[in-house]
């Protein structure tokens, strides 16, 4: 097989690891500030119930939680997941949505009450101190924690192969398997690599566009 077809085919699986990817940041990032706000509520249950769920999902490997979305609708319920891809982007969302909820969390714990106080002091409405006040700052403090999972996720779009979704790794298992060649799985590594220096340089990129303030 011809180095030109094998990267057609590599290139059909990283269209698929890029779907999942930009779907995953897409949901997760505004599903994560509504966990976060759960897990600091000042209503007990919910609190708890919040952070239990925190607990669980990043206790638990992301491998573990696709087999579990897949597999025990139907196994439990007698009503099987139709789509791979679906059952794999639900547990994707909830295992991002888990850990932006927890950098979201430590940037919105990390402005000092002061500034609270402040826009208390002014009249300002709780939305509005949040919405003014606190979240550009909130924003450019979780940039670089944020960055490490997103880089993260890039090589995590590899575990969609566990239920046999063809993301980009299993493309080049099936031609390692139909074809008996072994380069094509190092291959992969070119994509991952180009992505993820993609992905760093729109991140810096950011970092120094936030760099108005110095707080």
């Amino acid at each position: 097989m011809s180095f030109a077809v094998v990267t057609m085919k590599l290139l059909e699986g990283f269209g698929t690891t890029c779907l999942i990817f930009f779907v995953t940041l897409a949901a997760s990032l505004p599903l994560g500030l509504i966990v976060c706000f759960g897990s600091m509520s000042r209503f007990r249950p919910l609190r708890w119930l919040t952070r239990a769920f925190i607990w669980v999902i990043r206790g638990t490997p992301l491998m573990l939680q696709i087999i579990i979305v897949f597999y025990v609708p139907g196994l439990a319920f007698g009503m099987p997941v139709q789509s791979r891809m679906a059952a794999v982007l639900a547990a994707f969302i909830i295992n991002y949505a888990a850990y932006f909820s927890e950098i979201y969390r430590g940037g919105i714990e990390s402005i000092p009450k002061g500034q609270y106080e402040a826009g208390q002091v002014l009249g300002m409405t709780d939305r509005q101190i949040f919405f003014r006040v606190v979240l550009l700052q909130v924003i450019k403090r979780i940039v670089p924690p944020m960055g490490n999972e997103i880089i993260t996720l890039v090589k995590d779009t590899s575990l969609a192969r566990v239920i046999a979704v063809g993301e980009l790794i299993r493309a080049a298992q099936d031609i390692v398997k139909q074809y008996a060649l072994l380069w094509p799985l190092f291959y992969t590594g070119v994509f991952y690599l180009l992505f993820s220096g993609l992905l760093t340089l729109a991140l810096r990129a950011l970092e120094k566009k936030l760099d108005y303030y110095k707080g």
